[in-house]
């Protein structure tokens, strides 16, 4: 059986979240190991969106929007779809912890 990508990453980031990682480290940290595959692991992947340093609250908003677009423009419409608003948030806030580089 084949699964759609977003469905397999909601999967993914459910299970993760079961997963007890090494100590301290947050859901919000393992649902962001998604958003590593482009944006890097430090959040300011080459070529792509910086997001390490933005507002959690940017962040969320951004996603948010992405994920209830009415007409699906590209690859993060299909990623954000594949998270729970509550899942979104996590990310958005792991996120906005890790330091910037000043990049875009």
């Amino acid at each position: 059986m084949i699964i759609p990508i977003p469905l397999r990453a909601a999967l993914i980031g459910a299970s993760l979240l079961t997963i007890s990682g090494p100590s301290g480290a947050e859901p919000g940290r393992l649902l962001a190991s998604q958003c590593a595959q482009c944006h890097g692991t430090n959040g300011a992947g080459p070529g792509f969106d910086e997001l390490a340093g933005k507002s959690a609250s940017e962040l969320y908003h951004e996603l948010i929007e992405m994920k209830y677009r009415a007409n699906i423009e590209g690859i993060m419409d299909r990623q954000a779809r594949g998270y729970t608003d509550g899942q979104l948030r996590k990310i958005a806030d792991y996120l906005s912890t890790v330091p910037g580089t000043g990049g875009d």
